[in-house]
């Protein structure tokens, strides 16, 4: 039997699940994240520097571990979809669903026919183990593979019932900040109506009985937001880790140092 979507299995389960944005295209950072025991690692194609053949870098350099390997791919385009799934994404988050339609396309790009649109390589692609385990793959991947619309838009908002009630969509994934930019608040994400916008979001997404999703915002940890009711949140980032335990440390050096002098 090929690899099983921990993520996908934990949701099923009702158990809260923990990842970490792979912002910087980087295997090394992959590996770490994946040995550091998240449940998941998304790779963002998106807004992140690498491209398909960086992203199967980085999920072979997790596959020791059972972190599940999500793909964000760069819009809602089914050669983007087919060339992530291929490559063995165990997830695919698609950005900027706005519509039932743009779901419905986005399942569809996902599954092979009579049930969608994608394109049969099974006995070639990394996905079914290069064709090792083809059968199996057939067999199983459609109840293994986690399929995440993105909701950042003022349509998206609006059309949040009709998108969770697109069969095939498994997880709604909020994103804030873009939220917060379509509204006007760009530097503003803490904003009063901002708050209000996204407590709409959560409750239009619980009362669709969907998974939901998010990463960290203004004044919210990710433990604060599984007790709003959220199943996966995203911990934060490679870069932003390093980027926070860089600064830290310097200030600290600075403070004992440079402030004697």
């Amino acid at each position: 039997m090929f690899r099983q979507n921990w993520l996908k299995n934990r949701l099923r389960a009702g158990r809260k699940s923990l990842g970490l944005w792979l912002a910087m295209g980087s295997p090394a950072a992959a590996e770490i994240v994946a040995l550091a025991g998240y449940d998941f690692a998304l790779i963002d194609l998106e807004h992140g520097p690498g491209d398909i053949e960086n992203a199967v870098a980085q999920m072979q350099a997790m596959s020791a571990a059972p972190t599940t390997a999500l793909v964000r791919v760069a819009s809602n385009d089914t050669l983007y979809i087919r060339r992530a799934l291929d490559a063995g994404a165990e997830g695919i988050m698609v950005p900027m669903v706005e519509s039932a339609g743009e779901a419905a396309a986005a399942v569809a790009a996902c599954r092979f026919p009579p049930r969608g649109i994608r394109g049969s390589a099974t006995s070639l692609v990394r996905a079914a183990d290069y064709g090792m385990r083809e059968a199996d793959y057939i067999e199983g991947f459609e109840d293994n593979l986690l399929i995440l619309c993105q909701i950042e838009t003022l349509k998206g908002i609006d059309n949040i019932e009709e998108i969770a009630g697109v069969e095939g969509v498994d997880l709604l994934f909020v994103g804030p900040s873009d939220i917060s930019t379509a509204m006007g608040f760009a530097t503003e994400r803490d904003h009063p109506e901002v708050k209000a916008m996204l407590a709409r979001v959560e409750s239009a997404i619980k009362g669709c009985g969907k998974w939901m999703g998010t990463v960290p915002r203004y004044g919210m940890s990710p433990p604060e937001l599984f007790a709003l009711g959220y199943d996966m949140v995203s911990g934060g980032s490679d870069s932003g880790h390093i980027r926070k335990a860089g600064v830290a440390q310097m200030k600290a050096h600075r403070e004992a140092n440079d402030g004697a002098e």
